[in-house]
C-alpha cells in the first residue's frame, strides 16, 4: 500500500527544465512531503527546505562560532589539526577532489574548515570513532554541539521521508542510523583571486559521498548546481532555508531513483564566504544496497552491496593529506 501511495499523489511542483532550485515545505504532512521529496530528488537532486523547525538562534550561533574560530591565528588553529578520525582543523590547500569525474582537478580546494563528528567518549575500534578536538574558545563547543544535535534530529526525520518517497516503510532506515555517522563542517572560503585559473575552485565539481547534506550558507553566494539538462545554475541563499541534497549512498540505496547531483563553489563575491554543511550518513558498518522497494523485474538492482566504512576510507584517503599521512 505504501508503494502505491506516492504514485497516487502528485507533487506540488514540476521542473521540466531546471532554471532554479525547487522548494520543499517541511510543514506539510509526511505523505505530501514525501511526494515532493521524490519529485525534487528524482529530477534535480537539490532543494531548499523551508519551515524545517531549526531555531534560527542555533544557526546564528554556529555561524558566530565559525567566524570566531576562523579569526584565530593560524598557529592556534593548527594545534587541533585534522586527526586520523577526521576531527579538527582542515587547513587550506590540504584537500583535493581527486576522485571527481566532473573535472580534471589538480589544485586543492580553496577553503579552510573546522570539522566535528558524532562525539564519542573514546575510540572504540570502529572506523572514525573518537572524541572531537575543540579550540580553546568559550562557548564554542556548546554552540556547535547544540546545532549538530538539532540537525541530526532533522536528518533522521528526512530519512523517514526518503523511505516513504521510495515506497518503503517509514522506519526502513532506522537501524542504519541508530548510531549515525554525522559531520558538521564550518567552512571559510577566501575570495577568489581576480585572475582565477579555470581550475581553481573554492570546492571543485563533485557529488557528496554520503546520504543527505543540509547546508546553511551566508549571503555571499557561490554555490552552483549542475542542471539535469546540463549547465550550471546558482543556488543563492534563501532566507531561513537550508539547501538539502542527496549523496551517493542514498542514490545507491534508491537504486538510482534519487539523484546525487554534482555541485561546486566559486566565491566571486570579493569577500569571505562562510557556510556550515551538515552531513547525515549511516553507521560505518552498514551495508548499502538497493532497497527491495526500489527493485523490480523492470528495474533490477544496479549497484553491488558495499560497506559504507570501506567506501568512506577510500574517499578520505584519496582526498585529504591527513588521511594519506595516516595511511603511510
Amino acid at each position: 500500500a505504501q508503494s502505491d501511495g506516492w504514485r497516487r499523489r502528485r507533487a506540488s511542483f514540476s521542473v521540466p527544465r531546471m532554471t532554479a532550485i525547487p522548494v520543499l515545505d517541511a510543514c506539510k504532512p509526511d505523505a505530501d512531503l514525501a511526494a515532493d521529496f521524490r519529485a525534487a530528488y528524482g529530477q534535480v537532486g537539490f532543494a531548499y527546505l523551508d519551515n524545517h523547525g531549526i531555531d534560527p538562534a542555533l544557526t546564528a550561533g554556529v555561524f558566530a562560532a565559525s567566524r570566531a574560530f576562523h579569526a584565530l591565528p593560524g598557529m592556534e588553529k593548527a594545534k587541533i589539526a585534522l586527526d586520523r578520525n577526521h576531527r579538527g582543523f582542515i587547513a587550506i590547500d590540504t584537500s583535493t577532489d581527486v576522485n571527481s569525474t566532473l573535472a580534471e582537478v589538480t589544485k586543492p580546494n580553496q577553503s579552510e574548515s573546522f570539522m566535528m563528528m558524532r562525539e564519542d567518549a573514546a575510540e572504540t575500534g570502529e572506523y572514525l570513532s573518537g572524541p572531537n578536538q575543540w579550540p580553546d574558545r568559550p562557548g564554542f563547543r556548546e554552540a556547535v554541539t547544540a546545532y549538530h544535535d538539532a540537525m541530526a534530529a532533522l536528518g533522521m526525520r528526512l530519512m523517514r521521508i526518503a523511505a516513504l518517497a521510495l515506497g518503503a516503510a517509514p522506519d526502513a532506515f532506522n537501524a542504519a542510523f541508530a548510531r549515525p555517522t554525522t559531520w558538521l563542517r564550518l567552512l571559510r572560503y577566501p575570495p577568489a583571486p581576480p585572475q582565477r585559473p579555470d581550475d581553481l575552485w573554492g570546492s571543485a565539481p563533485h557529488t557528496d559521498f554520503g546520504c543527505l547534506t543540509l547546508l546553511a550558507q551566508d549571503d555571499a553566494g557561490g554555490l552552483q548546481v549542475k542542471a539535469p539538462q546540463g549547465g550550471w545554475i546558482d543556488a543563492p541563499p534563501r532566507p531561513g532555508a537550508f539547501v538539502v541534497n542527496v549523496g551517493d549512498m542514498l542514490h545507491r540505496w534508491s537504486n538510482g531513483v534519487l539523484r546525487s547531483t554534482p555541485h561546486r563553489v566559486v566565491n566571486l563575491s570579493g569577500r569571505e564566504r562562510y557556510s556550515c554543511p551538515f552531513f547525515f550518513d549511516p553507521n560505518v558498518d552498514v551495508v548499502i544496497e538497493p532497497l527491495s522497494a526500489c527493485v523490480a523485474d523492470d528495474r533490477p538492482a544496479a549497484f553491488e552491496p558495499l560497506v559504507f566504512g570501506d567506501f568512506l576510507r577510500a574517499e578520505l584517503e584519496a582526498g585529504y593529506d591527513a588521511h594519506q599521512a595516516a595511511k603511510a
